[in-house]
């Protein structure tokens, strides 16, 4: 299991880290095509649990919603049209509710399961771009998120492997303990601190860098077991097997569910 798993790693690495550099159009496209991977994996998961889900509407809204997330970016809105922004939040919500009125075997189930994917995936993972769009310091800031939140999958990976005693939650992710969260965390905040002193130093001090690495272990650690609820109840352990050794895509990006949208406006509003 471990070989896949490094093997996955050390291909995807150099296309996210090369997407992130280049910006723009190209990293933009690059998630754009995570979050449709990330909505046909939920879709997935939902269908092997017997659960109703619409998946043209998420699929379609989707997309949508995460322009909304993007569009909706302060520096924009001046050059946008009035209202804009709630006007294409709610396309969004009277579209995928017309369409389930329009499609046989009606479900409120089914319309709900459709609106969690929609306002919680594209949305969430929109602020990927948006954090790489933040003038002069975008690329490193997604750089320092990126790297700290890998660093600490890594480690809580590791470090429950060899020395997890104590279950962090065996309801909802039988293997984490709380070994692992704590080394992954530690790690992740040297992580930090070393990106920082590399590509940041004239953007942030070093207490500034432990703290946004402490946020980035500890919230990306409970937006992983979050999407762990989703799975624990449909019943299935991984939302794919496109990513071997690691799931699915859902899986590899699950911890920026909650981190990404709480990192870019915590940088935003107070550095």
């Amino acid at each position: 299991m471990l070989l896949p798993r490094i093997l996955t790693a050390a291909i995807g690495l150099p296309v996210i880290l090369a997407a992130i550099h280049y910006g723009g159009i190209v990293y933009m496209v690059f998630v754009g095509c995570v979050i449709l991977l990330c909505l046909y994996e939920y879709s997935l998961v939902l269908t092997l649990g017997k659960k109703p889900i619409h998946t043209t509407s998420l699929l379609l809204f989707g997309l949508i919603m995460a322009a909304v997330a993007i569009i909706g970016r302060t520096p924009l809105q001046t050059e946008l049209p009035n209202n804009l922004y709630p006007f294409a939040i709610s396309v969004v919500i009277c579209g995928v509710l017309l369409l389930e009125v329009m499609t046989p075997n009606r479900s409120w189930e089914r319309t709900c399961n459709t609106f969690t994917g929609i306002f919680i995936i594209p949305w969430s993972l929109a602020h990927l771009i948006n954090l790489r769009d933040i003038p002069s310091y975008g690329e490193y800031l997604t750089l320092f998120m990126m790297i700290t939140i890998w660093v600490s999958d890594s480690g809580a990976y590791f470090s429950g492997r060899f020395f997890g005693r104590h279950k962090l939650n065996s309801e909802v992710s039988p293997k984490k303990t709380w070994e692992g969260a704590i080394g992954g965390t530690l790690l992740a905040v040297g992580a930090a601190v070393l990106v920082q002193h590399l590509f940041l130093s004239t953007y942030m001090g070093v207490k500034t860098a432990i703290g946004l690495g402490l946020l980035v272990a500890v919230t990306g650690q409970v937006s992983d077991l979050a999407e762990s609820i989703l799975k624990r109840s449909a019943g299935v352990k991984d939302s794919s097997n496109l990513l071997p050794g690691h799931g699915g895509f859902l899986d590899r990006f699950d911890s920026y569910l909650l981190l990404a949208p709480l990192f870019y406006y915590v940088v935003l509003y107070t550095l």
